[in-house]
């Protein structure tokens, strides 16, 4: 299944609140969630915390991840009237579509399902010059369970970008690593901690261009899941 990040950010005159307000309660259920092709589809409002990285930080105030079956799938969802006379007309109204980072990545593993409401630390990340991608994502693969010894920890994973992002080019980030906290309390102490300094902080520097490194803090809102939406009589016909 392919997993998609769209990280937004508000239109000119726009305040965060009023962008994730009509993202949450107009774009999101009148536009994006008509698409018939999208499985799920889950919005990550961003919460203010000093622990961010990135210099200067993300503009982006939300993160869309979407689901959809396959690549012929996400074809026809591009094609569809609900898409190009609903979510992309839409756009201009609530996004500065501009700044609009897409990354399409293979779901390697389902997103963990928590009975709580916690916080989640999504961070993009680009390979230092020079490191071949197989070698990359192979010792990400390995060193990613490291995380386990963070306090507060409730999920983690790790998920690269998809080939075709390479055939013209590198694109500006090769993986999107995601962790999961009981709250921004627990999300501070495990940035505090030894074993984010010793074996987190120590990994990204030796696989990580440091320039490269942006993550944002947020609160998930699930628009159409967990549980992914059924198939419909289109969705079938696309494949």
């Amino acid at each position: 299944m392919i997993h998609q990040f769209i990280f937004a950010a508000p239109k000119p005159g726009m305040s965060v609140a009023e962008f994730q307000r009509y993202w949450l309660e107009v774009h999101a259920v009148r536009y994006a969630s008509a698409i018939p092709h999208i499985r799920k589809y889950l919005v990550d409002v961003r919460i203010p915390f000093d622990g961010d990285l990135g210099d200067p930080p993300l503009p982006h105030q939300g993160i869309g991840e979407i689901w959809l079956e396959n690549d012929e799938q996400q074809l026809a969802s591009l094609q569809s009237t609900e898409f190009l006379d609903g979510a992309r007309r839409d756009e201009p109204t609530w996004a500065a579509f501009w700044q609009t980072i897409v990354i399409d990545t293979d779901e390697a593993a389902p997103a963990p399902d928590f009975d709580s409401d916690p916080v989640k630390l999504t961070t993009l990340l680009k390979r230092k010059p020079g490191l071949p991608l197989d070698r990359y994502r192979q010792a990400t693969a390995v060193s990613g369970p490291a995380s386990g010894d963070l306090p507060g920890l409730l999920g983690h994973r790790h998920l690269f970008a998809r080939d075709n992002a390479y055939v013209f080019g590198e694109p500006p980030f090769d993986s999107v690593e995601q962790m999961w906290f009981t709250d921004l309390d627990a999300l501070r102490r495990a940035q505090a901690s030894l074993a984010y300094a010793d074996r987190i902080r120590l990994e990204r520097n030796r696989l990580v261009d440091s320039r490269y490194v942006y993550s944002m803090t947020c609160e998930e809102h699930w628009i159409i899941g967990p549980r992914p939406r059924e198939e419909t009589a289109a969705d079938r016909a696309a494949t």
